[in-house]
This record gives structure tokens, C-alpha cells and sequence, in this order.
């Protein structure tokens, strides 16, 4: 299949650090690739992939913090993505709302994975565009009704998270993630002050939040009960949520799904987070992590925890969360697309004889 992959520009492909979105478009961009694909990705110019990129601005926007530089780009990108639509079998749009209007406008079917939750605004946009195929990335999602093909979750590589026996002492529970209020940074912070338990935390700072990391996370942090080590690589990823005995998600949004959740499990670390959003279908409750209804619950919880086998943690991103569980779904939908437009063309096209 001839394959056009398009990605936000705020981050690179890869993200250096924090990037949900930008990771998984990677995993998938690039498995694509091994499996014969002809993939083309719209990315940022200092993106890293197997497939021919197509640069629409030099550098992750992120970088400049310029959100009008960012519409600019955006519609440069939709525009080189679709007046090129004839030479993709399909586009698939990780850009949410921004790629629908343009969609309509072409014969390439163009499939939109949703990796963002819906809001009283944006939801009138996708339900007016409801007919277009979309993957959901967990169940949770699925808040309003649209053109549902397929739930395909999130992926990652296990052999990118090497599987640690035996926490590091003396043990400390791990929080992974922005630190805005939905996130629940605050949460794992009373959490672990309520046991006396050492908090190791890491992730970035939005503008839009610090304000909120000044006045609620930042008094707490003293270095050595609450430890704050910033926005962190990949490997600083690993090496803290393997070596922590838990790690806490404490969220108070509905997410569609948390890669920290499997990255944490892969490397043998149980998860403890709050019944919102994907966290049901994430956890395996008992054996990979608790699911909580309450912040109190989780705190209560951890000594159960400490008590999981984390291989079985391992094995379960093993079974569930791979980056090649997460490429046969989207395979699958491609396919299931693509038959259905060339069978509705052949209909039209017997109709007018």
C-alpha cells in the first residue's frame, strides 16, 4: 500500500522527551516500512524515519513556542498532503479536526485516529464529519457516535523497555507525565505523603500550567521525600519507572489512553490509577495494577501492589501493547477501508451503465 502518515508539528518524530502521539506515529510509520509499505510522513523537518519525509517546516514548532507559526504550518501541510492525495491507496490523520474539511474534498479515503478526547466545541465538528473513518484508541473513547472502523490500541517496543526483577531501594513510587491539573500530579504527591513513601517525578511544564506546577507542585518538592528530575529521555524514562516499586496515575480527565501505563508494565512496574477513561482497559485489576475510584484507595492500595509478580506485568504489554499488535490493527483497517471505496466505485460505476 502506498501510505501518507500525518503528524502534528509541534514535536518531532520521535519526540526527544514527552510526545505521546509523535511516538506512536513513529512505531507505526516505521513497522509499516519493514512490512513492504510505501510510506510517505508529513513531519517536521528534524523528524527520524524509515519513510521518505516530507518536511513541512525545518524544526518541531515547539522549539520556537509560536502558536501562530504553527496554523501557518498546519494548513502548509494539508495543503501538500491533499493536492498529492492521488498518490496514496489511503491517508491516515493523526491531526484531529484540522485534516476533516480537506478529507471530504478528495477521492483517497483519509482514516482519522483520535488521540485526544472531545469537547463541547470541537465534537460538533466531528459529528458533522461523522461518515469519515476513524480508530478509536481505547473504548473509553468513543464518547459520541461516529464512523467507528476499528479500536486499535497504542503500541510500544518491549525491547525499549528492558524488564527490571526487583525495584530499587530504598523504593520510591514513580509519577510520569505533564504536570497539569488533569494529570493529577498533586494527587501523586498527597498520595505519597500520606505513607511516607519517596516520590520520584518527572515531565514537562506547559506554559498553560505553570502557574499551577508554581502554586501546587513546586512548594512540596524538597528533594528528597518529593523529587522533581524535570523533562526526562527515554532512557532517564525507563531507568525511573523501572526501577520504581509503583507507578501512580493518578488522572482526573478521561484519557483515552496513557502510554506511561504500558511503559511502566513493560519494564515490570505495576500501575495504580484512577477508574477514568481507558485505565479499565489498560490495567489488568489484580494482576498488572489496581483500577481505584478514589485518590484515598489508591494510597490504601500500594502495599498490595508491592505485592504483583512483574513479570507478569511484562508479559502482559507483551501479549497486548506491542508495536506489532498495534501495526496489524491498523493494517486491518487500511485494508477494510480500501475494499470498501473500490467496491463503492464499482457500484457507481455499474449504476451509470
Amino acid at each position: 500500500m502506498k501510505i501518507a502518515q500525518v503528524a502534528p508539528l509541534w514535536e518531532r518524530v520521535p519526540p526527544p522527551n514527552y510526545g505521546g502521539i509523535e511516538l506512536v506515529v513513529s512505531h507505526l510509520t516505521d513497522e509499516l516500512v519493514r512490512r513492504g509499505h510505501e510510506v510517505t510522513l508529513f513531519a517536521s523537518g528534524d523528524s527520524q524515519t524509515l519513510a521518505y519525509l516530507k518536511a513541512v517546516c525545518p524544526r518541531a514548532l515547539r522549539l520556537n513556542k509560536n502558536f501562530q507559526e504553527y496554523a501557518v504550518y498546519e494548513t502548509l501541510e494539508l495543503s501538500q498532503v491533499y493536492q498529492n492525495a492521488a498518490e496514496f491507496d489511503i491517508i491516515h490523520s493523526h491531526l484531529g479536526i484540522s485534516a476533516l474539511l480537506a478529507a471530504d474534498l478528495v477521492k483517497t479515503p483519509t482514516v482519522h485516529t483520535l488521540h485526544g478526547d472531545f469537547t463541547k466545541d470541537n465534537h460538533k465538528v466531528f459529528s458533522h464529519h461523522h461518515q469519515q473513518p476513524y480508530v478509536s484508541i481505547s473504548n473509553a473513547q468513543r464518547q459520541i457516535h461516529l464512523n467507528y472502523i476499528k479500536t486499535v490500541y497504542n503500541g510500544i517496543e518491549p525491547k525499549d523497555h528492558p524488564f527490571i526483577a526487583q525495584p530499587q531501594e530504598p523504593p520510591y513510587l514513580a509519577f510520569l507525565g505533564r504536570f497539569s491539573p488533569e494529570k493529577g500530579p498533586h494527587h501523586a504527591i498527597a498520595i505519597a505523603k500520606e505513607n511516607g513513601w519517596r516520590l520520584k517525578m518527572a515531565g514537562k511544564v506547559d506554559a498553560v500550567d505553570a502557574n499551577f506546577f508554581e502554586q501546587e507542585i513546586v512548594p512540596h518538592i524538597d528533594g528528597r521525600q518529593i523529587e522533581y528530575l524535570g523533562e526526562i529521555n527515554h532512557t532517564q524514562k525507563v531507568e525511573l519507572l523501572g526501577n520504581a516499586a509503583v507507578t501512580l496515575f493518578p488522572i482526573n480527565w478521561q484519557e483515552p489512553f496513557g502510554l506511561v501505563m504500558i511503559e511502566s508494565m513493560a519494564t515490570g512496574t505495576p500501575v495504580i490509577g484512577m477508574n477514568r477513561g481507558s485505565v479499565p482497559e489498560v490495567i489488568d485489576q489484580g494482576k498488572t495494577g489496581f483500577i481505584c475510584q478514589t485518590h484515598e484507595e489508591m494510597a490504601q492500595i500500594i502495599p498490595a501492589a508491592l505485592e504483583l509478580n512483574r513479570r507478569s506485568c511484562r508479559e502482559y504489554v507483551e501479549n497486548k501493547f506491542s508495536v506489532s499488535q498495534m501495526v496489524n490493527g491498523y493494517e486491518a483497517v487500511y485494508e477494510q477501508i480500501i475494499k470498501s471505496r473500490i467496491n463503492l466505485t464499482s457500484h457507481i460505476h455499474a449504476a451509470k451503465i
